[in-house]
C-alpha cells in the first residue's frame, strides 16, 4: 500500500485532495488509468489473487506435517496439544471427494475424535466421527470410533449399529476381531445399564453433527419508532410512545458482517460465537473456521463428502444397515439444514477460491466487498450500479477526509475491484463508475458500521493455601468479565440511532444479531441514542471529543458534552489542600479543556436558558456544587478556570508536588495489578499497595478514576488470597467511587447480607455476583 501511494503523481494527489463526492467517478477513472499499466500494481494484484501462489489454499504437505505432530503428542498422552495440531491439520487438508487425498481429512477427523474422547469431550468426539463418515462412508475405522463415542454417551442402539457397519466395512481379519471384541463389550454395557436403570438414553441427539452456537430469542419487538431529523445530528430514531426501562426497541440481522483478524482462530467466521473444540474448517481455503457444518454451509462453504449419495456400499451390507448409513449421512452432513432454495446470501462464497486477498486486505475493505456482492445478488444486477449502494441510505464522510485517507480509500477500492473481478467474474466491471461505488461504500462503512462485541468470562482461583482468616483447601475465586470486539457489521436501520455520551439505549449482540434496549424510561418523542464507545464517567470530555471526531468525523454535542457534568470535573482531578473540602483541583491541561468547554457552551445556541449561561439541569447542578461551587456562582461570561486552585473554595494546591506523589504511589498499585494477573500476590506487594492507596487518598480527588481502580485492584488481591472481609470493603469503596453518588449505597448494603449467606465453603460465589452488581450499578452513573 505504501509503495503504491508513493508512486502516485503529485498532480493527481492534488485533484484528490480537492475532490468532493460528486468527483469520485472521475478521480477513480484517473487513478485506474494510471495504475493499470504499472508493473508494481500488476504485481500486487497478482500476489493477492493468484490461487497458485496463495498462502490460504489447501496444502497436503502442511496438513501431513501438522497431522504427524498431532500423532506424536497423542502417543505421549498430551491430548490437548494433539487436538490443537489435528485442528490445524484440518485447515489445510483437501476435502473434495474426487481427489486422491480425500482420506487425509477423514483420518484427521478420526484422530481428533480420539483426542476429544480421551479429554472427556464425548459429544464433540461424536460430531467429528460424523464428519469422518460423511467424507468416507466406507471407512471402517470412522464407524468404529463413532460406535465407541456413542457407547460412552450410552447411545447403545446406535453404538451397536455403528460397530456392525464397521464389521461389514473392515477387510482385515485382525480388524474384524477387534471390532467384534468391542461390540461384545458394548452389548454387556447395555445389559448392565438396562438392569441398573429403566430410564431412556440421555444423549440421543441425531443433530449432533450439525449443531450451531447460534442463540435465538423468542422475544419480539412491539415498539414503533420513527426516523426524525434535527439540525445538530441529522437523522435519528425517536419513540412514538413512552418506553419503559429495559424494553426491546429494535433487533436486526446484519446486511454484511466480517470477523476481525485477531479473532480468526477463536471465533466462528459466520455466527461469531466462540469456537468449540471440534471446530470445522472451510472446505476450500485455510482461513475460515466454523462452530459447525451448519455455519460453514450458511457462510457459503462448499459441501464436502458423500451427502449426494455418490458413494458405494459393499454388497455384504444388509439392507437395514444400508438404510442406517443413508440416514446417518443425511442427518450428520449439516447441509440438510441449509435450504438451497432459501433467500440467503453466501457471504464467503466469492472469497473462497484459494486466493488470500480476504486474509490480507483490512477487514473494512473485505466487508465492503461482501456488501457490494450482496447488493449485486439482491438486485440481480450484472454490474454494480449506483442505486445498488445508495439503497442502503447510509451517510459518508468523504468531504471531511484528509488527502491521505482519500488516496488510501481509492487505492483499496481499485485493488478490491480487481479481486472481486477475479472471484466474481464478469459480474463486476473495472470502470471508474463501478469503483467509485466501492469508495463511497468504504466511506459509509467507516462512519456507519458497528463493532460486534461478545462477553467473555474468565474465572481464576487463587493459590491453594490457607488464608489468615479462613482455612481453605482451594484458593478464592475471582471472576473477570470483559468485552471482546469480534466483528464489524453494517446494520442499515441500527445505524440510524444517534450517539450520546450519556445514552438511553444499549446495543448488544446475540451471535451476529443486533438488539437494542432502553436503559431508562424514555418519553414519547424523545431521541433514542446509544454509545459509540466513549461515555461520561469512562473518559473525560477532551478524549471523548477527539476520539469521536477522529473515528466518525463529527463533534459530539450530546447532553454529556453540551452540559457541565460531575465526571468531567473529577475524573482526573486532585483534591483540595483543605482537609474537609471536597473541591476539585485541575492541572493545567484539564483546566484548559474545562475552560474551552465553558467558553464553548456559552456560545452554543438553543442549549437551555440557565440564568448563568451554563446549561446544567437541577440534579447535575447539585452534584457539581459539591466540588465546584465557584464555577456555578460566576455571573459573568469570562470565568477563568485556573490550574491548581480549588473550584470549591479557591485554595491553592502545589500541583508539581501532587503529581510526583501520585506517580510514585501508582507504581505500587501497578505492581499489585501485575501480581494479580500472575496469581502471585506477595504480602509485601499487598502492603506497599495499601500504603500507596492511603497516599492517593490524600492526593487525588475522592472521585478520581485512579482511586476507583486502586480500590478495585486491592479488592481483587485480597480475594485472591482468601481475605474476603477486606476484599468486600475495597469493593464497596470502588463501587462508591465509580458512581460518586450516595444512592448506590442501598445496593452495596445488600452485599453484606449475601456475604453472610455464602461465607465459608461457598464464599467464592460472592465475587462473581459482586462484579455483576458493580457493572449494573455503574450504568446509573
Amino acid at each position: 500500500m505504501e509503495k503504491l501511494k508513493a508512486v502516485v503523481p503529485s498532480g493527481l494527489k492534488g485533484i484528490l485532495s480537492e475532490s468532493n463526492p460528486e468527483d469520485i467517478p472521475s478521480t477513480c477513472s484517473s487513478l485506474l488509468e494510471f495504475f493499470q499499466p504499472l508493473p508494481l500494481f500488476q504485481k500486487v494484484v497478482r500476489e493477492l489473487t493468484d490461487p497458485e501462489t496463495a498462502l490460504c489454499a489447501k496444502n497436503v504437505a502442511t496438513a501431513l506435517d501438522f497431522k504427524q505432530k498431532g500423532n506424536e503428542y497423542f502417543s505421549s498422552g498430551d491430548y490437548a496439544k494433539a487436538l490443537a495440531f489435528y485442528s490445524q491439520a484440518l485447515r489445510f487438508a483437501p476435502m473434495e471427494v474426487d481427489k486422491l487425498d480425500e482420506m487425509l481429512a477423514t483420518t484427521i477427523y478420526v484422530n481428533r475424535a480420539s483426542s476429544l474422547h480421551k479429554m472427556g469431550l464425548l459429544i464433540e468426539a461424536l460430531r467429528d466421527c460424523n464428519r469422518a463418515v460423511v467424507l468416507s462412508p466406507c471407512y471402517a475405522k470412522a464407524w468404529y470410533r463413532r460406535g465407541t463415542a456413542n457407547a460412552s454417551l450410552q447411545n447403545f442402539e446406535d453404538a451397536i449399529s455403528d460397530m456392525t457397519v464397521a464389521m461389514n466395512m473392515e477387510v482385515s481379519l485382525g480388524g474384524k476381531n477387534q471390532i467384534k471384541d468391542k461390540l461384545k463389550i458394548i452389548l454387556d454395557q447395555r445389559k448392565r445399564t438396562m438392569r441398573e436403570s429403566s430410564s431412556t438414553n440421555l444423549h440421543n441427539d441425531k443433530n449432533l453433527g450439525s449443531c450451531s452456537n447460534t442463540v435465538s430469542t423468542d422475544e419480539t419487538c412491539q415498539i414503533k419508532l420513527q426516523c426524525v431529523s434535527t439540525p445538530s445530528k441529522g437523522r435519528g430514531m425517536a419513540s412514538l410512545s413512552d418506553i419503559a426501562q429495559a424494553s426491546l426497541v429494535h433487533s436486526e440481522e446484519p446486511y454484511a458482517v466480517i470477523l476481525l483478524k485477531h479473532c480468526r482462530d477463536n471465533y466462528c467466521h459466520f455466527c461469531l460465537s466462540e469456537l468449540p473444540a471440534d471446530m470445522v474448517p472451510c472446505t476450500s481455503c485455510s482461513i475460515s473456521l466454523y462452530c459447525s457444518q451448519h455455519c460453514q454451509a450458511k457462510a457459503g462453504g462448499k459441501p464436502s463428502g458423500s451427502n449426494s449419495n455418490n458413494y458405494s456400499i459393499p454388497k455384504s451390507v444388509p439392507p437395514d444397515l444400508e438404510r442406517y448409513i443413508a440416514k446417518t449421512l443425511a442427518i450428520d452432513s449439516g447441509y440438510a439444514l441449509v435450504d438451497a432454495n432459501a433467500d440467503h446470501f453466501f457471504e464467503h462464497g466469492h472469497e473462497c477460491g484459494g486466493a488470500h486477498w480476504p486474509a490480507v486486505l483490512p477487514c473494512e475493505i473485505v466487508l465492503a466487498g461482501r456488501a457490494l456482492v450482496k447488493s449485486i445478488v439482491d438486485k440481480g444486477h450484472s454490474k454494480g450500479g449506483s442505486e445498488t449502494i445508495e439503497s442502503l441510505e447510509l451517510l459518508n464522510n468523504y468531504a471531511q477526509m484528509t488527502l491521505e485517507r482519500k488516496l488510501e480509500t481509492h487505492i483499496y477500492s481499485i485493488i478490491l475491484a480487481y479481486c472481486l473481478q477475479q472471484s466474481y467474474g464478469l459480474e463486476f466491471s473495472l470502470t471508474g463508475a463501478s469503483i467509485s461505488q466501492l469508495v463511497i461504500l468504504i466511506c459509509q462503512i467507516k462512519v456507519n458500521s458497528m463493532a460486534i462485541v461478545q462477553m467473555k468470562s474468565v474465572d481464576a482461583y487463587g493459590p491453594l493455601e490457607q488464608s489468615r482468616s479462613q482455612p481453605s483447601t482451594k484458593g478464592a475465586l475471582t471472576s473477570n468479565i470483559e468485552q471482546i470486539r469480534v466483528g464489524q457489521a453494517i446494520y442499515p436501520a441500527g445505524s440510524l440511532f444517534n450517539h450520546s455520551c450519556q445514552p438511553n439505549v444499549h446495543a448488544y449482540f446475540i451471535s451476529r444479531t443486533l438488539f437494542i434496549r432502553t436503559t431508562e424510561f424514555v418519553p414519547a418523542g424523545y431521541p433514542l441514542e446509544l454509545s459509540y464507545g466513549p461515555q461520561v464517567g469512562q473518559q473525560e470530555f477532551k478524549v471523548r471529543q477527539q476520539l469521536l471526531e477522529d473515528r466518525y468525523s463529527f463533534k459530539c454535542q450530546c447532553g454529556g458534552c453540551s452540559e457541565m457534568n460531575l465526571s468531567d470535573l473529577v475524573i482526573n482531578a486532585f483534591r483540595c489542600a483543605k482537609p474537609n473540602c471536597l473541591g476539585t483541583v485541575l492541572d493545567s491541561c484539564m483546566a484548559k479543556h474545562t475552560q474551552q468547554k465553558v467558553s464553548w457552551l456559552q456560545v452554543i445556541p438553543n442549549f437551555g436558558s440557565f440564568e448563568r449561561h451554563l446549561p446544567i439541569d437541577k440534579l447535575k447542578r447539585e452534584d457539581i456544587s459539591k466540588v465546584a461551587q465557584l464555577l456555578l456562582e460566576q455571573t459573568n461570561r469570562t470565568f477563568q478556570v485556573d490550574p491548581g486552585y480549588c473550584l470549591n473554595c479557591g485554595s491553592y494546591n502545589d500541583l508539581e508536588s501532587s503529581h510526583a506523589t501520585a506517580k510514585k504511589a501508582e507504581i505500587y498499585i501497578y505492581r499489585l495489578h501485575n501480581a494479580i494477573n500472575s496469581m502471585e500476590v506477595a504480602t509485601n506487594t499487598l502492603t506497599d499497595a495499601l500504603e500507596s492507596l492511603y497516599i492517593l487518598r490524600s492526593t487525588l480527588h475522592a472521585y478520581n478514576k485512579d482511586m476507583a481502580e486502586a480500590e478495585d485492584n486491592l479488592a481483587a488481591a485480597y480475594c485472591s488470597i482468601g481475605e474476603l472481609h477486606p476484599a468486600m470493603d475495597h469493593s464497596k469503596a470502588s463501587i462508591k467511587l465509580s458512581l460518586g453518588d450516595s444512592t448506590v449505597m442501598d445496593s452495596i448494603n445488600q452485599l453484606d447480607e449475601i456475604f453472610s449467606l455464602y461465607y465459608g465453603s461457598h464464599s467464592a460465589r460472592i465475587f462473581p455476583y459482586l462484579e455483576s452488581l458493580k457493572r449494573e450499578a455503574s450504568k446509573l452513573y
